[in-house]
C-alpha cells in the first residue's frame, strides 16, 4: 500500500526574482503516486506541470519507464522525453528531481511572446540514452503513449539537436505555425564529470550518471490564471487556508483560467465540455460566481463552442501545434482551432448547470447572454449567448419530441451513427458497444428538460421575436420531463432470480482473469429477483442489452428529483432507488463496493464471457473506480434522502423503512469507503488487484497491462477537475 499512498511536499513556497516585468509570486505543488512524481509550477507568467516516472522494483517494465513529461495548459502544450539505461538492465536507471523548479523567463529578439517555462535539476542514478523526444502537444505525447505508439514524420523530423555550453545538448522544434519553438536543454552539472554525447542520425543523446540542470521553455500565449480566492466564492475563502483542502484549492486553481477550465493534468489540459460542466454543478456551493467568476468562464467556454448548426456542446477543442496538424491533413494551412461534437450527452448538462446559476444569480442573465459569441469560433460570430443558449434548448426540444409522443426503444436518445462513444464512458468497451446509454436517456435528458421549462419560465434568458414558440416551453417541457422520467427506466430493467445470480457469480470467479475471490453471494437474498439496470441497449455480439451493472445510476439520483405521478411509476421509482443502494450495500462481486470504493462497472451477475473479459480492473471503465462517481452518488443519494424530509410531496418508498433504511445504509457505507480512500480522491480513477495472499490492493490503472483488443493501458490523471468537487460534496453527518 504504501508506493500508492499520495503523499503531498512544498503544497506552497514563495519566492520572488526581478524580470523585465517586475516581481513575480510562485505557486509550487509537489504530488508524489509512485512511480509518478508530479511538480506543479504557476507564477504570473506562465503554468507548467513536470512528471518524472522512475520504475519501482516491482513495476511492469513493459508499461512502466523513465520518462521525463513537462505540460503547459497554454496550447495543451508539452515536452516528454523517454529514456533507457545506456548499459544496466531494464529497470535499472532511476530519475529524480534533485531541485525545486524555477522559471524560465526569457525574451528574445523577433519573437511576439517570451519564453516561459521552467528548469530544474535531474538526477540519474546510471548512464543513460535519451531515445525519443516528443515537442509540441500534449495530445500528441497522448497519441503515443495511449495508441499504437506512432509518431508523425513531419512533426519527428522537425526536432533539432545542437550542443548547448560545450556540454550539454538543445533539442528544439519549430511548430507547424512557423512561429512557435519549443525547446528541452540538459545540462551536466559541474560535478557530474560527464559530457552529452549528440547522435544525429537517430536524434538521440546519451549520457552519464550524475545530475543535470535541464530547462524547458516555449514562445507562445498563454493564459490567464484564476488564483485560488478567485476561484472560490466568498463563503468559501478559508478552505485555501485549511490543511485538508489547502492543497485541493491549489490543484483547482491550476485548472481554472479565465478562459475555461480545465479537465486535468497532465493529459487533459484543455477544455471538454462535459467534465466542465460535471465540476460546476457539483462544486456550485462553493464555486465563485458573477463577472470574471470560474462558473462564468464554464458556462461561456461552452457557449462559445456550441455548433450553431445544429445545437451540440463540443467535446473537446484541438488547439495549438495539434490544431494545424490536424488542419494540415485536410490540406488546409491554418492554426485555426478545431472543435469535436461526438458525444451525446454534453448537450443536456448546459440548460441544468445556467438553470441552476440563473436561479441564484438572476441579475447576471442580462450581463452575460448579451456577450458577442466567436472569439474562439469564429464560425459563431454575429451571435450572442442568448442565440447559442436558445440554438441548444431548440435541438434538446426536438430530439426529445418523437418519445413523448410514442414511447419505444427506436424513440430512445440513441449514439451518433458514426460514433462508437457518446457519454462519459467513452473507450471502446464503456458501455459494451451499446447504442442506447442508461444515463442519457433515464437521468439527462429529463433534468434538462426541467431545466429548460425553468429557464422558459425566466425573463430574458430566450431571445424575443424568435421563430421558436419558447412561451410554449413553459409548460410542455415539464409535462416531456414527466414522460421521459417515468418511461425510461423499464427499457433497461433486468431481473434474474437469486439462484442464477449466484451461479453466475460463482462462474465469475472460476473464469475471470483478474479475481479469485469469494463470491460474496451471502449478501443477496435466499430467494426472489435480483433487479439491475443495463448500462445500455443494443450491445455488441448481439446483445440486446448490456446487463452490466453499474455506477450510473448515479447520474439518475442526483438529476431527477420530480415526484412520481402515477402507482406504477411509483413502484418504479421504489425498485430503482433500492436495487440502487443494494448495489453499494453488498461488497464486489455481488455489488459495486470494494476496499477502493465504488467501481464504475461490475460484469459479474451478467452472465456474458464476453463483458467478464472486456470490463476488467484495468479496463478505462471496467471494475475501477473514478471519484466523481463518487461525489455525483454520494450528492444524488443525499439528495433523495432530503426528499423524504420536504414538505411537499415525498417519493412513496421513503414511507417504506425497509427501503428507506437501505438507502440511509448505502448513503454512509458509501461515505465510509470515501473517507478510507481519501488518498486516491483527488486523481482520475484508480483501480486494484487481488490475490488470496495480499487481498485486495490499491494499484494505478497505468500499471496494469491492458484488457484484450486494447492497444494500450491507460495512465491516470494525478488531479482531475470533477475530481475535486469533494470540495463541496461532503457528508451529511445528520443522515
Amino acid at each position: 500500500m504504501l508506493a500508492y499512498l499520495i503523499t503531498l511536499s512544498a503544497l506552497f513556497f514563495q519566492t520572488a526574482w526581478s524580470q523585465s516585468s517586475g516581481s513575480c509570486q510562485a505557486v509550487s505543488q509537489h504530488i508524489s503516486v509512485p512511480p509518478y512524481d508530479n511538480y506543479f509550477y504557476s507564477n504570473c507568467h506562465s503554468d507548467t506541470q513536470v512528471v518524472i516516472t522512475s520504475p519501482l522494483p516491482d513495476s511492469n517494465l513493459s508499461i512502466i519507464g523513465p520518462r521525463l513529461i513537462v505540460a503547459w495548459p497554454a496550447g495543451n502544450s508539452g515536452i516528454c522525453t523517454f529514456f533507457q539505461p545506456q548499459n544496466g538492465r531494464n529497470g535499472s536507471l532511476g530519475i529524480a528531481l534533485a531541485r525545486p523548479l524555477s522559471p524560465v523567463y526569457k525574451n528574445v529578439t523577433g519573437s511576439q511572446y517570451p519564453y516561459v517555462g521552467v528548469e530544474g535539476v535531474l538526477s540519474f542514478n546510471s548512464s543513460a540514452v535519451l531515445t525519443i523526444p516528443i515537442l509540441g502537444s500534449v495530445r500528441t505525447i497522448r497519441d503515443f503513449t495511449e495508441g499504437p505508439s506512432l509518431l508523425q514524420p513531419i512533426i519527428q523530423d522537425a526536432i533539432n539537436i545542437t550542443t548547448t555550453n560545450g556540454t550539454g545538448a538543445t533539442l528544439s522544434r519549430h511548430w507547424l505555425d512557423n512561429i512557435t519553438v519549443s525547446s528541452f536543454s540538459l545540462v551536466p552539472q559541474q560535478n557530474s564529470g560527464t559530457n552529452i554525447t549528440i547522435h544525429q542520425q537517430n536524434k538521440t543523446i546519451s549520457f552519464g550518471a550524475g545530475d543535470y540542470t535541464f530547462s524547458a521553455s516555449f514562445n507562445y500565449p498563454q493564459l490567464t490564471q484564476l488564483e485560488p480566492a478567485q476561484v472560490l466564492n466568498t463563503a468559501s475563502q478559508n478552505l485555501t487556508q485549511q490543511n485538508a483542502t489547502s492543497s485541493e484549492t491549489t490543484s483547482l486553481s491550476f485548472l481554472s483560467y479565465t478562459e475555461k477550465l480545465l479537465a486535468g493534468a497532465w493529459r487533459f489540459l484543455t477544455y471538454f465540455g462535459r467534465d466542465s460542466t460535471i465540476s460546476a454543478l457539483l462544486l456550485e456551493p462553493v464555486l465563485s460566481q458573477g463577472n470574471g467568476s470560474a462558473t462564468e468562464a464554464v458556462i461561456g467556454a461552452v457557449l462559445e463552442r456550441i455548433n450553431r448548426t445544429d445545437g451540440s456542446v463540443c467535446h473537446e477543442e484541438t488547439i495549438g501545434d495539434y490544431a494545424t496538424y490536424l488542419n494540415l491533413q485536410d490540406n488546409i494551412t491554418s492554426t485555426a482551432p478545431g472543435f469535436t461534437y461526438p458525444m451525446i450527452d454534453t448537450d443536456y448538462y448546459l440548460p441544468v448547470l445556467m438553470a441552476q446559476y440563473f436561479s441564484s444569480r438572476p441579475g447576471r442573465i442580462s450581463a452575460l447572454l448579451s456577450r458577442q459569441a466567436g472569439s474562439i469560433d469564429v464560425q459563431n460570430r454575429n451571435l450572442t449567448y442568448a442565440n447559442l443558449t436558445l440554438i441548444n434548448a431548440e435541438k434538446i426540444m426536438n430530439q426529445t419530441a418523437a418519445f413523448a409522443q410514442k414511447q419505444t426503444a427506436a424513440n430512445l436518445i440513441h449514439l451518433k451513427s458514426d460514433q462508437i462513444v457518446g457519454q462519459w464512458r467513452d473507450s471502446t468497451y464503456g458501455i459494451g458497444g451499446g447504442r442506447i446509454p442508461f444515463d442519457v436517456n433515464t437521468a439527462l435528458v429529463p433534468a434538462a428538460l426541467r431545466a429548460i421549462g425553468q429557464l422558459a419560465r425566466t425573463s430574458g434568458v430566450f431571445p424575443n421575436n424568435t421563430s421558436v414558440n419558447v412561451t410554449a416551453w413553459r409548460t410542455l417541457a415539464d409535462s416531456r420531463a414527466t414522460i421521459w422520467e417515468e418511461n425510461t427506466l423499464r427499457f433497461f430493467e433486468t431481473n434474474v432470480t437469486s439462484a442464477t445470480a449466484k451461479s453466475r457469480l460463482q462462474h465469475f470467479v472460476e473464469t475471470a482473469t483478474f479475481y479469485d475471490g469469494p463470491t460474496n453471494a451471502s449478501s443477496l437474498p435466499a430467494s426472489g429477483n435480483i433487479t439491475t439496470y443495463a448500462i445500455s441497449l443494443q450491445g455488441y455480439d448481439n446483445l440486446s442489452s448490456v446487463d452490466v451493472m453499474h455506477s450510473d445510476t448515479s447520474f439518475r439520483v442526483f438529476f431527477v428529483n420530480a415526484s412520481a405521478s402515477t402507482p406504477e411509476a411509483q413502484a418504479q421509482e421504489t425498485r430503482f432507488i433500492n436495487s440502487t443502494a443494494n448495489s453499494l450495500i453488498r461488497s464486489f462481486p455481488a455489488g459495486l463496493m470494494t476496499p477502493q470504493s465504488m467501481v464504475v462497472a461490475n460484469p459479474a451477475i451478467s452472465g456474458s464471457d464476453v463483458l467478464i473479459a472486456n470490463f476488467t480492473n484495468a479496463a478505462y471503465h471496467g471494475t475501477v473506480i473514478w471519484s466523481f462517481q463518487l461525489a455525483m452518488m454520494a450528492k444524488g443519494l443525499e439528495r433523495q434522502l432530503g426528499r423524504c424530509n420536504s414538505t411537499g410531496s415525498v417519493p412513496t418508498w421513503c414511507t417504506m423503512p425497509s427501503v428507506y433504511n437501505n438507502v440511509k445504509k448505502a448513503y454512509n457505507v458509501l461515505w465510509d469507503s470515501i473517507e478510507a480512500n481519501s488518498a486516491q480522491l483527488q486523481g482520475e480513477v484508480w483501480s486494484w488487484t487481488y490475490s488470496n495472499s495480499t487481498g485486495f490492493v490499491t494499484t494505478q490503472l497505468g500499471d496494469l497491462p491492458p484488457p484484450p483488443g486494447v492497444g494500450a493501458g491507460t495512465e491516470s490523471d494525478v488531479r482531475q477537475l470533477w475530481s475535486l468537487t469533494f470540495l463541496a460534496v461532503k457528508r451529511d453527518m445528520n443522515l
